[in-house]
């Protein structure tokens, strides 16, 4: 699996599922960075298929809407710290990679996460 971070989320993220030789992009690693507009995120992860990570709820709309992003991890913790935000992914992305087999949107918060139908 391919995944898409948006830059609402830390590129600290990006690195510390990168050291665990995931297949990440970050919105900063693109050519207009933090400026990079939803669509063309929704474009990249289309053509790269790719799964979008993010705190954004019009991807959410999106998905449900158009089919696109195809696959979203919505991350709906509010704000936390960075420490405390990578300690949840590396304590739940295996999890997650296994709901993305049966589902198209996973949602992780402080507590759990929840896949969703369409």
């Amino acid at each position: 699996m391919r995944f898409l971070i948006d830059a609402n989320l830390p590129f600290r993220l990006a690195k510390a599922l990168k050291a665990r030789s995931y297949d990440i992009l970050h919105t900063d690693e693109l050519p207009n960075k933090e400026r990079t507009s939803d669509k063309e995120i929704r474009e990249i992860s289309v053509n790269q298929d790719r799964i979008v990570i993010t705190k954004d709820s019009d991807f959410l709309y999106s998905h449900i809407i158009q089919g696109i992003p195809t696959k979203l991890l919505l991350v709906t913790t509010g704000n936390i710290i960075n420490k405390e935000l990578i300690s949840l992914f590396d304590k739940y992305f295996d999890n997650i990679l296994q709901l993305f087999e049966i589902y198209d949107i996973i949602e992780l918060n402080n507590d759990q996460i929840i896949g969703h139908e369409k």
